[in-house]
Formats: C-alpha cells, sequence, structure tokens
C-alpha cells in the first residue's frame, strides 16, 4: 500500500565531471557516460517531471573532449548549463561547487531554478538565508550526503563525501530548515550506484524530522526499488541517476511502472 500523499515525483538526477555525464558509485568511482546535452534530449522525450544536474568536477576542468554528438566542446560550467537550459523542458535544478551568492546568481541567470548546495552552505551556512531571501525558499535545495557510521547511526559529509561534518545529522537538518531551505536532496553515500535499493531507514529518519520536501536519492536498482520508497516511506520525490543512463530504463516506463501500481505520481 502506497503513502497517501499529495503527487509525488520522480526526478532524473545526472552528475557531471569535467563537462561530461558520468555514472557514480559510493563517491568514488566514476564511469564517462557522455555528453550532457544528448543526454537531456532523451529526458525531454520523456517527460520528465524535473531535472537535477550536479557538478562534481574536482580539479575545475571543463572538457567535454568530443564532439561527435554535435555539441560543442565547452570550457567553463555556465556554458554547460546554457547549453542544457537552452533545450529544457522541464524544472532545472543545478548544483555543485557553489560557494557564494554570485554563483547562485549566475547559475539562476543562465537558466537553473533551483540551485542545490551542500559544501557550500556547510562552509557558510548564511549563504542558505541570502538565496532564500533573494529568490525564495523553493529555489534553496540542501544537498545532503549521509553516510551510516560504525555505530549504526547516520553523519553527514560534504567536499564530495571527503570530509564528516561535525554536527550531528539532526540539528544540521534544523539549522538549515530555520535559515530558508525550501527542500533536502538527501543522497546515501553507501548507496549510490549500487543498485542495492534505498536506504529506508535514513529517509524515513530525515522525513521524520523535517518540516519542507525531502527528495530521495542513491540506490535505484529496479523499479521496484521506486515502489517501496513511495509505499514505505513518506518522501516527497524520489531521485536517480544511473538507472536511468540506460535506454531500456526509460523514465516513461518507470512512470508507467509505478502508475500501474497504484502510486500517486505526477
Amino acid at each position: 500500500m502506497f503513502l497517501p500523499m499529495l503527487k509525488r515525483r520522480l526526478i532524473p538526477c545526472l552528475f557531471l565531471q569535467n563537462g561530461l555525464i558520468v555514472r557514480s558509485q559510493e563517491f568514488t568511482q566514476f564511469k564517462q557516460l557522455g555528453n550532457p546535452t544528448a543526454q537531456l534530449e532523451r529526458l525531454n522525450d520523456w517527460d520528465a517531471d524535473e531535472l537535477v544536474y550536479v557538478d562534481i568536477t574536482r580539479d575545475g576542468a571543463y572538457d567535454l573532449k568530443r564532439d561527435d554528438l554535435k555539441t560543442a566542446s565547452r570550457s567553463d560550467v555556465l556554458s554547460i548549463l546554457r547549453d542544457i537550459s537552452r533545450h529544457c523542458f522541464m524544472p532545472l535544478s543545478f548544483g555543485g561547487r557553489i560557494r557564494d551568492l554570485e554563483t547562485v546568481d549566475a547559475f539562476i541567470a543562465n537558466g537553473a531554478d533551483k540551485v542545490v548546495i551542500n559544501t557550500g552552505v556547510v562552509l557558510n551556512p548564511d549563504l542558505i538565508t541570502q538565496v532564500a531571501e533573494k529568490y525564495g525558499s523553493q529555489a534553496m535545495v540542501v544537498a545532503m550526503d549521509v553516510k551510516r557510521e560504525a555505530d549504526g547511526s547516520y553523519a553527514c559529509y560534504s567536499h564530495n563525501g571527503r570530509e564528516r561534518l561535525a554536527k550531528p545529522l539532526r540539528e544540521w537538518l534544523a539549522e538549515v530548515q530555520q535559515r530558508g531551505a525550501g527542500e533536502i536532496f538527501l543522497n546515501s553515500i553507501d548507496r549510490d550506484g549500487t543498485a542495492n535499493g534505498y536506504d529506508l531507514d535514513i529517509v524515513n529518519r530525515v522525513c521524520e524530522w523535517a518540516d519542507v520536501p525531502v527528495i530521495a536519492c542513491g540506490g535505484a536498482g529496479v523499479f521496484e526499488d521506486f515502489a517501496e520508497v513511495l509505499a514505505k516511506t513518506p518522501a516527497s520525490a524520489i531521485a536517480a541517476g544511473n538507472i536511468f543512463n540506460f535506454t531500456e530504463n526509460a523514465y516513461r516506463r518507470a512512470k508507467k511502472f509505478l502508475r500501474d501500481a497504484g502510486a500517486n505520481v505526477r
């Protein structure tokens, strides 16, 4: 039985590294998959609810390395964002490497509807309020990359999963909401790219503590994993990356599967 809620969202999440879409696993292994705008064409055709791009580039280089997909190479993230937004027919969230309001301004000016920030708001929590006051809370999505610790508790990590936050998860969640976060993008480091299903325990905990919508991400391997989240947690949305990188796992088929199962999805 699915939990009764307002219509819930299924959101493709694409990870960018050095200008290319990559398949991520546990935040440490990456496989290049191709051009970010070519992937977007399929998602437009599939009528996706929303779209999230997260730039996980670490060395600052942007080079698409190939032009066989009829997309010119780009040397910076804003050029990539402009290309994406020019062809994107759905709400677009963009995150990664955001450290100040000026970068947020640039992202929104170049086509992003929302920004997704983790490390930037850990380093400067005031940034949450600045974005919320200027663009509205709905535009400020705080990303929480979480990992189960040896004692069974959960901790938040920043800097692409490399640095553990000193504040407990529940305390940090309360703070970001108080500062104006409009949505939480909850990503499980342990489940990332494993196709072993979502960590329902942490999804339920964060949903219980949160007063804003929670997007669950990390672990999707089959469509049944989506249905399990909708049936066993109150998450407002499900995000997935790797599963939608393959045509046989088309977004449209996933939505049909959920509707046929009785889920209240858009």
